[in-house]
């Protein structure tokens, strides 16, 4: 197992460490992980526990997912790695033809036409019914109790949702959206810290999610409401589409890095590029996490790995690549010899041929998962099925309108996907989940974490609280506050256009759980910059 350095920041807030061995949640949200506690102590699994975690969330933090919403799994049970890839489709009645008919040049980001099938309710049936030890109906009653009676808001949490509601009060203009207003601002405004919130609806939907297996949400009255909904504004979203839809297992890709194997779920999502950027940089030595050296070729490894990733990323029977050229030997020292001590502006090279939650879980069992949620941008596409809390996702906004690109808009194509879990091993012992989540962020904070852990060896909570960058676009760097100004204007004079934040939210947020496979003893980690708690005994 990797050696911990506690590496204490007496700039950032700090938080320590956590360990237990029969169980531990982890999660943005502390009702949510006392939710997956619950579970595990009721005689669940890590993968039951993550089901009522991730079905929570969509209640006690609505700003980041939805029951409308994606998902992905990487579960570790019977010494193997599974991959779950719950994100849904564009709709079959969709096309770039039929929206240059209607004058769209560029896919919005709000109301019904960025609307995909939602696949998050799936992924928990799905779970579920393959490693799942207590039924649906158990699972989910934590989530049904928060929005039937309601729970006070956590401080971040209010944040969020204050601010979003201000967005959106801008730019949702329509009577469709009104049913988005009435569920999350029902009085007119976002509700603070310490009030509360609940949601009939959203107590109704998950009940019959639970007690039909998923099928009322796909096939039943649920999707009948959909279909409604989007009929009336114009939408393409049908309940033919929700009734086609299934979750796919994926087999996990991973690169080696100094020894251990960093997985991630292969494309349609973006974890590609962490293993990307990693797979550049494997054979440096980095002697100082607080270096210019250190950040530079990190931002320069990731830069280059996001320009092949934005080129090459969409479902993968339609990429011109491969995953395997992509991370081939060849082409990461190929893409490594680009990186030099000036900053460059990066294009994507030619390979060879051939808004989100994140929660981790360990039980006693040594079962573990990795899980993603996500509506995307916050609170999503603004729609709210009437009376049923379902927050549709705005997920179809990355297609490209393109039609010559990878990653073009086509009936029934699952599109480049921003969220992503993580999973570490060193050989074929598990060592856990990990994930940070944060839209564009999230490779990016894979990443981090993972060369705090491995190249720096610090433990779960210092490899979280670490200060972190955020590369946007060509030379454009964002530094978190934290990091320390002689690291800033180093960056500076190599080329990059720095911009320092105190803005914590750019940055993700994650979650880390590490298992000693010697004694069996969980180590754990949560976001400081968020209201992240961790639930162990």
């Amino acid at each position: 197992m990797v050696s911990f350095n506690s590496y204490h920041y007496p700039y950032t807030s700090q938080r320590m460490v956590t360990y237990g061995q029969k169980g531990m949640v982890a999660t943005s949200q502390p009702l949510a992980s006392q939710a997956g506690l619950d579970i595990l102590k009721k005689g669940g699994n890590a993968i039951d526990a993550a089901i009522a975690t991730a079905a929570c969330l969509t209640v006690v933090e609505p700003t980041s997912n939805g029951i409308g919403g994606d998902a992905f799994a990487l579960v570790w049970t019977k010494g193997e790695l599974h991959g779950l890839n719950a994100s849904g489709p564009a709709p079959a009645s969709i096309s770039i033809e039929k929206l240059k008919e209607r004058g769209i040049k560029e896919i919005p980001k709000f109301g019904w036409i960025p609307v995909t099938v939602p696949g998050a309710p799936s992924a928990w049936v799905e779970l579920s019914e393959r490693f799942g030890k207590l039924p649906l109906t158990d699972v989910l009653e934590p989530a049904i109790n928060y929005a039937r009676n309601g729970y006070p808001l956590s401080p971040t949490l209010a944040y969020f949702w204050e601010r979003g509601v201000a967005a959106y009060s801008k730019v949702l203009k329509g009577e469709e959206f009104n049913s988005w207003f009435e569920t999350f601002a029902p009085v007119g405004k976002a509700p603070k810290a310490g009030e509360l919130w609940k949601s009939e609806g959203h107590a109704s939907t998950l009940e019959a999610i639970a007690k039909t297996k998923g099928k009322s949400f796909y096939e039943g009255e649920l999707a009948d409401k959909m279909h409604a909904f989007s009929q009336e504004y114009d939408g393409f979203l049908t309940k033919e589409d929700l009734k086609a839809y299934k979750p796919e297992w994926v087999k996990p890709i991973s690169v080696q890095y100094k020894g251990y194997d960093v997985w991630e779920i292969p494309p349609n999502g973006q974890g590609l590029i962490a293993l990307m950027a990693l797979n550049m940089l494997k054979n440096d030595t980095f002697t100082a996490r607080d270096s210019e050296e250190t950040f530079h070729q990190q931002i320069e490894a990731m830069k280059l790995a996001f320009a092949d990733g934005e080129k090459y990323i969409t479902e993968q029977d339609n990429m011109s690549t491969t995953v395997d050229a992509l991370l081939s030997e060849s082409y990461g020292k190929e893409r490594r010899s680009l990186i030099g001590d000036k900053a460059l502006t990066p294009t994507a090279g030619e390979p060879p041929k051939g808004g989100t939650v994140y929660l981790a879980t360990a039980d006693g069992e040594g079962n573990m998962v990795s899980f993603i949620q996500s509506n995307y941008m916050g609170f999503g596409s603004g729609l709210v099925v009437p009376g049923t809390g379902i927050s549709l996702q705005n997920r179809g906004h990355n297609f490209s309108l393109d039609p010559d690109h990878d990653n073009a808009l086509i009936p029934g194509k699952r599109t480049y996907h921003t969220i992503i879990p993580g999973f570490l091993t060193k050989g074929n012992v598990p060592i856990g989940p990990f994930g940070v989540m944060g839209g564009f962020m999230q490779p990016q904070g894979h990443m981090q974490v993972i060369m705090n852990t491995i190249d720096f060896g610090l433990n779960p909570q210092a490899a979280l609280d670490a200060p972190r960058w955020q590369w946007m676009k060509d030379k454009q760097v964002l530094l978190e506050q934290t990091v320390p100004n002689h690291i800033a204007m180093a960056l500076s004079s190599r080329g990059h256009n720095v911009q320092v934040t105190h803005e914590s939210g750019s940055f993700g947020r994650g979650q880390i759980i590490w298992r000693d496979p010697d004694t069996g003893v969980l180590a754990g980690g949560t976001e400081s910059r968020t209201d992240g708690a961790i639930a162990v005994y």
